[in-house]
């Protein structure tokens, strides 16, 4: 549980700011997600729950200290609050088993097959009322507010039938009306095939893009599409087909695409004008040359692939080749069910071999970006939302992912608010 103090705040004796622009910019691509803009010995200040100044402390202008809250950073570390542009965290139970079933050898495919994974999750939350499904997600919203994410992206998909995915949808709305997070809502119906449409996948399709999305659309509960197009699932025809359709309704499409094999779901992506294409653990030169000058964000899940064991996503390769890239979780319970940001930058760091500037900048900005939130989130500039996350005492940047298995975060201010724990 959290209580929420707003007021204006100072914020000073920052040992250092990390993520901060004096001329905002959309995203950091390439070698510019080096930069993470490092001032020391700064100051931030709070106004109606925005960033209304920042700089070095023998910058900050006067101001008249009775009408703020006082915080001494006492040389700890300040950044943006992280951004997590791909979660799942709507879900009912959880599916310890199948993390067994993969030790003893099973492979994510096999699970799907035998009924498990999404389906699995679709049982389970079909049994599950509205009340109790809001009850179990607000659990998990507290916990990565405590883990230092300032603005979520939640999706659908374990319904796989109208009424269920309404019914997530709507439980993602009371998130967002009831807790401090800046909440982005995707309806992804076409996450999986519900077992009595396998040998008619062609109704289903049908039934998402008649019925479904309109639904969707009707009740505005959802900004984006995203349809999970790889091996075993949608094909990249099938995915097109949904996103047009789903476009016409005023959905801005995102989409699951080569985590479990080249799908063509990138290029799709990027036909569609996707705001990102998630995932991307097997992606080769011909992807990167699609995405380069798209506006399409590369999104990594790199907790997702650890957890699962697949191929790391090649960060290394598409950064280098100029490309942006975002982090988020995927928090969900089958393929990752963790969504600490921290750990997933530490991942990042370690076996994706970013660099942690690279990691931090993409778990912020970049996947800003990925929600269609950079311009108002994800950097400590003037006129942004000031979501911050205070560290405990940390010697530098590189602490943070290095130290990958404490809890390095003190406090979290949202929307200018501070959340403690009662």
């Amino acid at each position: 549980m959290y209580f929420y103090a707003l007021m204006d705040l100072i914020i000073r004796n920052i040992g250092f700011i990390a993520g901060t622009e004096t001329l905002p910019v959309e995203y950091k691509a390439g070698i510019n997600m080096s930069d993470l803009g490092i001032v020391r010995n700064g100051f931030i200040i709070v106004r109606d729950g925005l960033i209304s100044g920042w700089g070095r402390m023998e910058e900050m202008p006067s101001v008249k200290e009775g009408d703020y809250r006082i915080v001494d950073a006492e040389g700890r570390c300040v950044l943006p609050a992280f951004c997590d542009s791909h979660t799942h965290l709507v879900y009912a139970g959880s599916r310890e088993q199948e993390f067994v079933d993969k030790i003893k050898g099973l492979s994510y495919e096999e699970i799907a097959l035998r009924g498990g994974g999404i389906l699995n999750s679709a049982r389970l939350l079909h049994e599950t009322s509205e009340e109790d499904l809001y009850g179990q997600s607000m659990v998990r919203i507290n916990e990565i507010i405590g883990q230092g994410t300032g603005a979520v992206e939640i999706k659908s998909g374990y319904g796989l039938n109208t009424e269920d995915e309404l019914k997530m949808l709507r439980v993602i709305r009371k998130i967002k009306e009831t807790s401090p997070l800046e909440v982005k809502a995707t309806f992804l119906g076409a996450h999986s095939l519900p077992e009595e449409y396998r040998s008619e996948r062609n109704r289903y399709i049908e039934l998402i893009i008649n019925e479904m999305i309109p639904a969707v659309a009707a009740e505005k509960l959802a900004d984006y599409i995203d349809v999970f197009c790889d091996t075993g699932f949608f094909t990249a025809e099938e995915t097109d087909k949904i996103l047009k359709a789903a476009v016409k309704h005023g959905l801005t499409p995102k989409i699951h695409a080569n985590e479990l094999g080249f799908s063509g779901g990138v290029s799709v992506g990027v036909a569609n004008r996707a705001l990102s294409v998630d995932h991307l653990e097997r992606t080769g030169d011909e992807e990167i040359e699609v995405l380069k000058g798209s506006g399409t964000m590369p999104t990594i899940l790199p907790g997702s692939a650890f957890f699962l064991g697949l191929p790391d996503p090649p960060a290394r390769k598409m950064i280098d080749a100029g490309l942006p890239v975002a982090i988020a979780s995927d928090f969900n319970p089958g393929s990752c069910p963790s969504g600490n940001m921290k750990l997933a930058v530490s991942i990042a760091c370690i076996r994706l071999k970013m660099t942690p500037e690279e990691a931090i900048n993409a778990a912020t900005l970049n996947s800003a970006y990925a929600m269609g939130l950079s311009k108002t989130h994800g950097s400590v500039a003037t006129g942004k939302v000031a979501n911050l996350i205070i560290t405990k005492p940390v010697p530098s940047v590189s602490y943070i992912p290095y130290a990958f298995g404490s809890d390095l975060v003190e406090t979290v201010i949202i929307r200018g608010r501070i959340i403690q724990k009662l």
